[in-house]
């Protein structure tokens, strides 16, 4: 047909447009061929996972993270068809033929292509359900053609990669099939290219992307904000008398020196006299060893007076370095200014990307921070020094929670902690969970008798009836929707605690667990996990912080109804 149609369009129309003919020709026979060139297998795994994508999961997401993560599952699918192909015909199982088949075959494609199709059209409106059941901004623009947009090329993209792993697969699987049987011979052929790409990926690219990255946030830590200005108060860290240059401070060690309420600020609002409360951070550019910002903090805090203050907060940043304001300036107002919170970068990058790339950091710089102001505290007179308390938040809770050796602590003990967003590699986290009362539901635990740690959420569980506290305080702030505090590897092949049974207030009852699917949905989930406003997700609100910071520290003077006037001026 394409011929007859060259050979007219050369002889009576126009013959450029035979030469055109020819080139649509081949491309539509080259596209054809390349389709053919999926299996029938992988491309119905690959239209389940790509639905079952669009289902809500932890938090709502937007067109582009769909769209990326529908691309993920989609070839993920693909690749899982054609293993379940190939291990069909590797344990030489009987293989059906006939008219039947072909028909039964026919009836999936068809379901699995409806299936798609009201996914795709219904997508939208799952997310603007979860959205609305979260009370969060509704999604604006063309929802799934931004979403096919990416998630289609992506899936091509990565089919090739695979691709190419086992065109490499194949190639010495021949060669050794030559001298070892065929099982043998495959077995040793996937572990050899899967060793090799490995190492080239975290070798080549893979190093590569973590220059990037690290270029990147080094260069977004090193900017210095014109609306920041350097603090001129001599009891600033950064200022012209500090230990710390302003430069050194790093972007987020700026912005927390530099904000929240002052004196004038919280004498305001309580009508009582208050302090400047004192806020020392130390930069990664302040030192290369975490010991060593360990001193300069240590000698900061001697300089401003830290240990004269009635609190003293420990605190463990996320991994860009940032402490939540929201933690701080309530825990500030509670006690009127008479507080000192010190804490030292150990990274710039994100904390998800950091829990990936470098967990151990957040530890080390915890542990060093914290056993040189605990050396100091100790030896201070017991009637003469603050009360002690460690804080963190994500990757920070992790690294903190690490710092306190209870053999250590155990003669001369601190007063407590608010560890907020627990990540799902804190081990002791970890622990409290898992030897949680039998009625408590993993989302919110009850271990013990509450007398050394507690948890709450959006809804204050802190009051536990009968309960009291000993010496040491606990407290885990945590949401439900939290996607980096459950995120765990068992969710690829694992129904979680989390979802059976009675579920968290802000966890969607529209969620369902799918295998593999809801394990790369939560995986994605971490990356929006703080842009959907406080009280959701990973973003911690400030009334939720004066609930947990009221339990541990119990500042004097704070009635019911001061509390809930602080609550509404922080929200402001």
């Amino acid at each position: 047909m394409y011929n007859i149609c060259y050979v007219i369009c050369r002889l009576f129309v126009r013959p450029e447009l035979g030469f055109t003919l020819t080139f649509f020709s081949v491309t539509v026979d080259r596209l054809r061929l390349y389709i053919k060139g999926f299996r029938y297998e992988g491309l119905i795994c690959a239209g389940l996972f790509f639905s079952f994508s669009m289902a809500p999961s932890l938090v709502p997401r937007e067109a582009v993270t769909q769209g990326i993560l529908s691309g993920f599952l989609a070839a993920t699918g693909l690749f899982f068809g054609l293993f379940l192909t190939w291990l069909y015909s590797f344990l030489e199982l009987p293989k059906t033929k006939g008219a039947i088949t072909k028909r039964i075959r026919q009836f999936v494609a068809a379901a699995t292509l409806l299936f798609m199709i009201y996914a795709v059209w219904f997508g939208a409106e799952w997310q603007e359900s979860q959205r609305e059941f979260l009370g969060v901004a509704l999604l604006e623009g063309w929802y799934a053609p931004i979403v096919l947009a990416i998630a289609i090329p992506l899936t091509i993209l990565l089919r090739e990669v695979g691709r190419l792993f086992f065109w490499t697969v194949r190639l010495i699987y021949r060669y050794l099939n030559r001298l070892i049987p065929a099982r043998i011979s495959i077995t040793v052929s996937l572990i050899i290219v899967a060793i090799f790409y490995t190492n080239l990926i975290s070798g080549t690219v893979g190093r590569y992307l973590l220059r990037s990255l690290d270029a990147t946030f080094l260069a977004l830590d090193q900017l210095i904000d014109d609306d920041i200005k350097q603090p001129n108060q001599a009891l600033a860290t950064g200022s012209s008398e500090s230990v710390i240059s302003w430069q050194n401070l790093g972007r987020q060690g700026r912005r927390f020196v530099a904000s929240g309420p002052d004196q004038l600020a919280i004498q305001e609002f309580t009508g009582k006299p208050a302090k400047r409360p004192l806020r020392i951070y130390v930069g990664l550019g302040a030192s290369e060893s975490p010991d060593e910002r360990a001193e300069l903090a240590l000698e900061e805090m001697k300089r401003v007076g830290a240990f004269e203050r009635s609190v003293l907060v420990v605190a463990t940043p996320t991994g860009t370095g940032w402490i939540d304001d929201e933690a701080v300036d309530s825990l500030e107002y509670l006690h009127h200014g008479d507080t000192a919170i010190v804490t030292t970068q150990y990274s710039y990058l994100m904390s998800y990307v950091s829990i990936m790339l470098e967990p151990g950091y957040s530890r080390a710089s915890a542990e060093a921070l914290f056993n040189t102001v605990y050396g100091h505290w100790q030896k201070l007179p017991a009637d003469q020094r603050p009360r002690l308390y460690l804080h963190g938040l994500s990757l920070g809770s992790s690294g903190s929670e690490q710092s306190m050796n209870i053999n250590m602590l155990l003669g001369d003990l601190i007063q407590g902690a608010v560890w907020s967003g627990p990540s799902f590699t804190n081990p002791q986290w970890n622990a409290f969970v898992k030897r949680r009362n039998p009625d408590s539901p993993s989302w919110l635990p009850k271990y013990g008798d509450g007398s050394l740690v507690r948890f709450t959420n959006q809804n204050n569980k802190l009051d536990i009836p009968g309960a009291k506290w000993g010496p040491l305080r606990l407290v885990y702030l945590q949401y439900a929707s939290d996607p980096i505090t459950f995120f765990s590897t068992d969710l690829f092949f694992q129904e979680p605690e989390w979802l059976s049974g009675k579920r968290g207030p802000d966890v969607s009852p529209d969620l369902r667990w799918v295998p593999i699917v809801t394990g790369l949905q939560v995986a994605f989930d971490m990356i929006g996990a703080s842009a959907l406003g406080t009280g959701i997700g990973h973003l911690f609100a400030s009334a939720h912080y004066i609930d947990a910071w009221l339990a541990v520290t119990e500042p004097q003077g704070w009635t019911e109804a001061e509390t809930a006037r602080l609550k509404r001026h922080l929200e402001n």
